[in-house]
């Protein structure tokens, strides 16, 4: 897999976000691992997971999630996705559809194709740490730049939490 930290970089600066990077130990990329080591609030950390149909086969989607919070896979995924049945993406199709690798995927520089749905309870924050495209860096970030991307939707009670 080639570096796509550069490729993020420059989806961020195209966006207009307002962000800083964070350099971290791969070893603690994990979101508890990260917050933990690295002091940030678990409440202001987004995981970005990509969900893969399984009735049709073929069709994917990445969904933003508070950390603190579990993505509603099978009502609101499964409806977004318009599909019968739906599961998260194993690690190699994520790969596969991304470019990134677990513990890193971050909507900047996704396919322009792979559609995008925040949960609202991200934007209520001034800043959400969320993956650098890689294991080794995170970005933090103003959440506001999410409603701007192409092929995005924030979506309300996407994910309940934890």
């Amino acid at each position: 897999m080639t570096d796509i930290k550069p490729m993020v970089i420059a989806a961020l600066e195209a966006a207009g976000a307002d962000f800083e990077t964070m350099e971290c130990d791969p070893d603690l990329a994990d979101t508890a691992q990260f917050c933990e080591h690295y002091g940030i609030p678990p409440e202001q950390s987004a995981n970005a997971i990509v969900l893969a149909s399984r009735r049709p086969q073929g069709v994917y989607a990445m969904f933003l999630v508070l950390a603190t919070t579990r993505l509603d896979v099978n009502r609101q995924g499964r409806s977004l996705m318009e599909v019968s049945k739906v599961s998260f993406a194993p690690p190699d199709v994520t790969a596969e559809v991304t470019g990134m690798v677990m513990g890193g995927v971050t909507p900047f520089g996704r396919p322009s194709d792979l559609p995008l749905f925040v949960d609202a309870a991200v934007m209520d924050h001034p800043w959400v740490v969320i993956g650098g495209g890689s294991r080794d860096m995170k970005v933090k970030l103003d959440p506001t730049v999410f409603a701007t991307l192409a092929n995005t939707t924030i979506v309300e009670g996407l994910a309940s939490p934890i």
